[in-house]
């Protein structure tokens, strides 16, 4: 026995491996259930008395032997660097150019800045809607065509189930989960029925605002329409509302402001008139208050909504509206120094 185990300990000392697959292998033939070291335990009951204590001695000598051979062996080669470990296949060739925001992000984030300087908040909402928040909620008659298939797209019927057509949705939620005062702008992506051309798309971003309180009047929504102008296109920047009308707002106003690029003056862009329409806005109609559970009598309000795509044309002069959403890295390259 003392034999034996002193062989295997000359073997374990010696004990050499190319890979991890030879490592499992010395593993096994020394320390397993059926490797050299348990066998020669199984066979420690047939040494006689008066030698056990010195077979027993250098039995755990050769176990912790083998055990701390293992172990070395392993950790070598768990902290060799083998420079596969980074190695992505998958990845783009070298060198990875970085990345840039979206134009429509870049114009989005900047809206809601401005807003945010306001004491707007951000309030948020589903794009699948129903009709009560979409329409009716929203003062919309039965027969109005906003409600037809040519630019609504339903989902489901009775009750009708449709993704949403402006983001005035969410500002019925908001009413009639919230009393005044309430102060929110609410972005995000709509969908209206829409032949797909350079100036149309099935789906676009709006930013829509809200302020309902008490003595709000048509004055501080012009006040406001006039700071954003100024901001969002310089502060040469003049605006002009021209009535109009919304099922909504009473009154409505078309906002118009002095070309970007001609200053006024005219030019093609503005087809020679001095002004570019960017939004529609008005005071929020007393039958909207009430439907949402607001008292009519005590407060008022207005809203306002703007398309994204609008305003980033009329920024950075975007001929082609489908260029927003084909991803095309040539066009988005362009963007990289805009914010």
């Amino acid at each position: 026995m003392i034999d034996k185990i002193n062989q295997l300990l000359q073997e374990v000392d010696a004990l050499k491996a190319a890979n991890a697959e030879e490592l499992e292998a010395l593993r096994i033939k020394y320390l397993s259930k059926k490797g050299a070291i348990n066998d020669l335990m199984a066979d420690f009951r047939n040494v006689a008395a008066e030698q056990k204590k010195e077979v027993g001695m250098r039995l755990n000598e050769l176990k912790t032997k083998a055990q701390e051979k293992i172990n070395a062996l392993k950790e070598k080669f768990e902290s060799q660097d083998n420079g596969c470990d980074e190695l992505d296949l998958t990845r783009t060739a070298y060198p990875i150019e970085l990345g840039t925001r979206h134009p429509l992000s870049i114009v989005k984030n900047e809206i809601i800045d401005i807003f945010a300087r306001l004491g707007f908040s951000i309030a948020e909402g589903p794009e699948i809607e129903d009709d009560w928040h979409v329409f009716s909620a929203l003062n919309f008659a039965e027969d109005h065509p906003a409600r037809d298939m040519q630019d609504t797209f339903f989902i489901e019927a009775n009750p009708d189930i449709v993704l949403r057509t402006h983001t005035s949705s969410v500002q019925t939620r908001t009413m009639e989960s919230a009393q005044p005062p309430i102060r929110i702008i609410c972005p995000g992506r709509v969908y209206r029925n829409e032949a797909i051309s350079y100036r149309a798309h099935a789906f676009f971003h709006q930013v829509e605002a809200l302020y309902v309180d008490k003595n709000v009047s048509f004055t501080d929504l012009k006040q406001v329409l006039l700071l954003f102008a100024k901001e969002m296109f310089g502060a040469d920047t003049q605006i002009r509302l021209r009535p109009s009308y919304f099922p909504f707002t009473e009154p409505s106003a078309e906002m118009d402001i002095s070309c970007n690029i001609c200053g006024g003056k005219g030019c093609p862009f503005c087809k020679g008139t001095g002004w570019v329409e960017i939004l529609g806005c008005g005071m929020v109609d007393p039958n909207v208050l009430e439907a949402n559970g607001i008292d009519s009598k005590v407060y008022s309000g207005y809203a306002l909504g703007m398309g994204i795509e609008r305003i980033t044309n009329l920024k950075y002069r975007v001929s082609d509206l489908r260029l927003f959403s084909e991803n095309d890295t040539r066009f988005l390259k362009e963007f990289e120094a805009a914010y």
